[in-house]
């Protein structure tokens, strides 16, 4: 390949991604250039596929962004996601500056018939947003958040953050529902339904959502709203990124003065069944401005604890009129919940829940806490040194649950409750005896569940999506077969076309 194609793409990618030093732009290039001739790639439906140099060439020279081929700096950084535990190396990343590229990366994918992933804000738990040998388009250099105070609108690209999101809109009085972890893309969670903090509040992100531009399978620029192709406006809300690549999110947003009277209050791990049926009986009835959830952790190394975490959206005085019953609970070992600001609550598991290391996460919903549901969480909690478990327990409802089911996509409106189990681990030695413990622990804690948010699952066989989605699932697949016929976007909890696309390709 030509020195002066990648030297011209990585100089026009400055002007989008000024992070990008000169000097690694060019040594990119010339990393690439060693990498010149043909390429080989896996195709979507599976087996290996050459791309001519010349095609990787003139991918390059039609992109602002940049290409990257194995064996350059920025490529190790770009194929990594969140979690450690997939280790996936594609054989070309396109990283897009805009959604010109977009559309001509995905052009490229299709035309090539080459398997696709979707790498957004990177946060990927079931590392379905890289893969082995096919094309990643990574969307981190359209990290941008622009607020409009008057309309209360906020403008964000593929690639922001959570944190970023949240950092613009309460420069200006302003939030919106935006998850639990500031590291967290946004387009992934937006797109899976989007839990949070506020969720109760102002329902889940995206039934915030007011508008989105997508790039489609065929290279379509669309633009989807309630009135303008609304059909896959409603699946994009909950369905995933089966749809197409989201170029542009716009996000109604509300007032909020930035505090809460939020934190985490302790107890030792011989108060857990207590805690947990006060935790069941208080959170029956409360006000949609609270937000609670209930956790057994076991540090790797560390004591168990029980931990409740608070947070309460409204008047700090109204809030501990609200939380009385919890604080004189118990005998804790710490209490911890004051008037702080949204945003410290917000990066407050940043640290414990820091990419790189190694995850295993499900989670399924509740219609009600039980018993039966209690002494399965108790009798299968088993700490260990070699991992920190986490069985993690928030209460839904409030303005979510008020939204029809058939309103957006996403599964779980009536739910009472959500039941999550975390692992994780540093050590990749010990991956196998983790997960496979952590499976076991899930097989009986799953058994109390009925369908599950896709944000939180490594994906499923058509069957358990289908029962997920419910009677969502057949509209779903006639929006997949009208923008994606072919299963261009697989690598998800996937919905597959009718009269076509193959099954999803494990990767």
């Amino acid at each position: 390949m030509k020195r002066r194609l990648f030297v011209q793409s990585a100089a026009a990618t400055l002007a989008t991604a000024t992070a990008w030093p000169v000097h690694r732009l060019l040594a990119q290039a010339a990393a690439a250039l060693k990498a010149a001739g043909d390429v080989t790639a896996r195709r979507l439906g599976g087996g290996e596929t050459t791309l001519p140099g010349a095609a990787v060439e003139e991918l390059a020279a039609n992109l602002r962004g940049v290409v990257l081929l194995p064996g350059s700096d920025d490529y190790e950084r770009a194929r990594h996601v969140w979690n450690g535990m997939f280790d996936r190396r594609p054989a070309l990343i396109a990283k897009c500056a805009g959604a010109a590229d977009v559309r001509t990366a995905v052009s490229f994918a299709r035309s090539h018939d080459l398997l696709l992933a979707v790498k957004g804000g990177g946060h990927s738990l079931s590392g379905q947003s890289t893969c082995d040998g096919g094309l990643m388009i990574d969307l981190s250099p359209m990290r941008t958040v622009r607020v409009d105070p008057a309309a209360r609108r906020a403008f964000v690209g593929p690639g922001t953050l959570l944190g970023d999101l949240d950092r613009e809109a309460q420069a200006f009085g302003l939030i919106t529902t935006a998850g639990t972890v500031s590291h967290t893309g946004a387009a992934g969670l937006t797109l899976g339904g989007g839990q949070g903090r506020l969720m109760r509040l102002h329902g889940l992100t995206c039934d915030n959502l007011l508008a989105a531009e997508v790039i489609t399978a065929r290279g379509e620029f669309l633009r989807a709203t309630e009135q303008e192709n609304a059909d896959l406006f409603w699946a994009l809300r909950g369905g995933g990124g089966n749809f197409g690549v989201v170029t542009a999110f716009e996000y109604q947003l509300h007032p909020f003065d930035g505090m809460v009277l939020g934190g985490n209050i302790a107890y030792p791990l011989e108060q857990a069944r207590d805690a947990l049926q006060f935790f069941a009986e208080f959170t029956r009835n409360m006000p949609d401005s609270l937000y609670l959830e209930i956790s057994l952790a076991s540090p790797d190394g560390g004591k168990p604890v029980v931990n409740v975490e608070v947070c309460y959206a409204g008047k700090v005085e109204e809030g501990e009129r609200v939380i009385a019953p919890l604080r004189a609970f118990g005998k804790p070992l710490q209490s911890r919940v004051g008037p702080l600001p949204y945003r410290t609550l917000q990066t407050s598991s940043d640290v414990a829940l820091a990419p790189g290391l190694n995850y295993y996460l499900r989670g399924g919903y509740l219609r009600e806490l039980t018993p039966a549901l209690f002494d399965t969480i108790l009798a299968n909690f088993e700490p260990s040194k070699k991992r920190l478990t986490v069985v993690n327990l928030k209460r839904f409802g409030g303005a979510m649950g008020r939204v029809p089911d058939d309103a957006t996509a996403y599964p779980g409106r009536k739910a009472g409750y959500e039941v999550l189990l975390m692992t994780r681990w540093g050590d990749p030695a010990s991956s196998d005896e983790n997960l496979a413990a952590a499976r076991g622990y899930w097989g009986k804690l799953g058994e109390f569940t009925k369908g599950f948010y896709i944000n939180a699952t490594t994906g499923g066989d058509e069957d358990r999506l289908r029962a997920n989605w419910g009677g969502n699932y057949d509209r779903l697949v006639q929006v997949k077969t009208k923008y994606d016929p072919g299963n261009l976007f697989r690598l998800n909890p996937n919905i597959r076309p009718k009269g076509g696309g193959d099954k999803q390709s494990a990767s």
